[in-house]
Parts: structure tokens; C-alpha cells; sequence
């Protein structure tokens, strides 16, 4: 997909529809993108953050989003919104999102959202990394590991990683490391939306979306395993939004992950600009099976 073209399939995955009844607190989701199996869990974030954005002021910026994947929910098959509106003040509003699939819940969403106010102000600094335009493309890496081509995987977004792919801890124990760095953005220039509020929500959602891509490979790569030889799904995933940004251009996830243990790895990470300002904060943890005859790194 050329740069200067707009990920319309990313953006209508946003676009929820009305409830055919007339109620306001529930939205028809359109089926992943991706066809995998279970679906990828950045579209039940995204879609979910979407629902619950639907029904608040625009005034009023999300500040944090904590999603629990309930079941695995199945490719080509649209989901349903039901929004509960929890709380609405002059500086806060809260939301529950339950997202089901044929009448069964997949995934559940609690979404706050809080008017900035002026306040104490601090941030780490962002860690010293090459620019994104220096690194090779996702596709170029996986092509280095496997020693074939590897054609443009039309995802509707770009990653560059910093360090070694879970392939190349794999192959070299010494590239093992508890900390995992590449720069994510969507593919193409994203509109600017009439609203601000409405503009700053989608860029909120966009992240949820990609950044749930970058994050479990962080254990793998730790362990020196790929996903060659494991299966894993998100268990619960959380963002904490700090600053504006745009998902459009380069952001960098500086990712860790502390422990794993009882069949689950967690990660943690942070979100910089390319100017360096700490736009979010994640954590996520996932469960990941070592397939049987592989033996797991303790």
C-alpha cells in the first residue's frame, strides 16, 4: 500500500454501524481484517474503544482502556457493541463495552475517559534508538531469518524492529533479551476529522490496534523460542494514555517483560513520539503454549 494513501479498510473497521433498533448504546461491528484464528485481539480493543468513545462527549479524551478476552472469537463474523454507561461527570466518564459474537461474549472493555487539567508534569526520557527510516522493513527481517523473499504481508500497518525477532533469538541464544523495541504507525495519511475529540479518538483506537501486534513476541524473545514452535493469545490488555499523537506517523513501543510464569508472559512497555514524548503506557499479559517436543527455556 503506497504512503499517501488512506488505510480505508483500517478506518471502516472503526466505522461502527447503528443498532437497527434504535438503540444508542449498542453498534454492530464489522468482522477482522485479518483472518486468523482466534481473531486478533487489537480489533476487539479497537472496535470496543470505538463503542464506548461513540457515547461520549468529544470534550473528553480517553485516558485509560483495560480489555479482558473473555474466548477466543472466530474470523469472518461481525460482533455486537452493548455500552453501559457507568459514570459521566464534568471531568470523567466511564464506560463498560461487553462485545459478543453469535450470543456469546468474547471480550469486555472498561474505558475511562478524562477532561485534561492542569496538574504536575514529568515523563521518562525515550531510550536511544535508530530512526525508523534506517531500519529494515518487517518483511526484509523475516526474509533475513527464513532466507526466502518475503512479499509485503498487507497489514494495514508498518512495524521496524530495533532488536531481534523471537526467529533470531531462536537460532542465536546470545540475541535472548528481556526487552524488545520497534517503531509502529498505519499505513497511509489518516483524515482530519471535523471534531477534534472525534480525530483524537481515532488515533486513540489506532493505537490499541497496533500496538497489541508488538507485544508478546517480547517473551519469546526472552526465552529464545518462536512462534514456530509456540501458540499464544492476549489474556488481558491494558493502555494508559498520556499525550496526543498521531498513529500515522512513527511511534516507538519500548517493551519488557519482568516474568512468565504458570503458562502466561508479561509484558510491559511505553509509547514514544519520534520527538521523544511518552504518548502511553501498556501492559499486557498473554498466554503462550510451547508445543509439545520443544523444550521451554526457564
Amino acid at each position: 500500500m503506497d504512503r499517501e494513501r488512506t488505510p480505508l479498510n483500517l478506518l471502516g473497521l472503526l466505522d461502527l454501524g447503528a443498532d437497527p433498533d434504535g438503540d444508542e448504546n449498542r453498534f454492530a461491528g464489522l468482522p477482522a481484517l485479518e483472518q486468523t484464528s482466534p481473531v486478533y485481539g487489537g480489533h476487539l480493543a479497537a472496535q470496543a474503544l470505538a463503542a464506548a468513545g461513540r457515547t461520549v462527549s468529544g470534550e473528553l479524551p480517553v485516558h485509560s482502556v483495560h480489555g479482558f478476552f473473555v474466548r477466543p472469537a472466530l474470523p469472518g463474523m461481525a460482533f455486537d457493541h452493548r455500552v453501559e454507561r457507568v459514570r459521566d461527570s464534568a471531568s470523567f466518564a466511564t464506560r463498560r463495552v461487553r462485545v459478543t459474537q453469535r450470543g456469546r461474549e468474547v471480550f469486555s472493555l472498561t474505558a475511562s475517559f478524562h477532561r485534561p487539567e492542569p496538574g504536575l508534569g514529568h515523563q521518562d526520557p525515550m531510550p536511544p534508538v535508530p530512526d525508523p527510516e534506517s531500519l529494515p522493513t518487517y518483511e526484509e527481517r523475516l526474509t533475513k531469518a527464513f532466507g526466502t523473499v518475503m512479499h509485503p504481508l498487507g497489514t494495514p500497518y508498518e512495524l521496524r524492529f530495533v532488536g531481534p525477532l523471537s526467529f533470531d533469538a531462536e537460532k542465536d541464544p546470545s540475541l535472548r533479551s528481556p526487552r524488545s523495541q520497534v517503531w509502529v504507525r498505519v499505513r497511509g495519511e489518516l483524515p482530519t476529522e471535523a471534531a477534534a475529540g472525534r480525530e483524537r479518538l481515532l488515533h486513540d483506537c489506532l493505537l490499541v490496534y497496533v500496538c497489541d501486534v508488538t507485544m508478546l513476541d517480547t517473551v519469546l524473545v526472552r526465552q529464545g523460542v518462536s512462534w514456530l514452535h509456540t501458540t499464544g493469545r492476549s489474556v488481558d490488555y491494558t493502555v494508559w494514555i498520556h499525550r496526543p499523537f498521531r498513529a500515522d506517523d512513527w511511534l516507538l513501543c519500548d517493551l519488557e517483560t519482568p516474568v512468565a510464569s504458570a503458562g502466561r508472559g508479561l509484558v510491559l512497555g511505553r509509547v514514544f513520539t519520534r520527538e521523544g514524548v511518552l504518548a502511553a503506557t501498556l501492559a499486557q499479559e498473554g498466554l503462550i503454549r510451547v508445543n509439545s517436543g520443544h523444550a521451554a527455556v526457564g
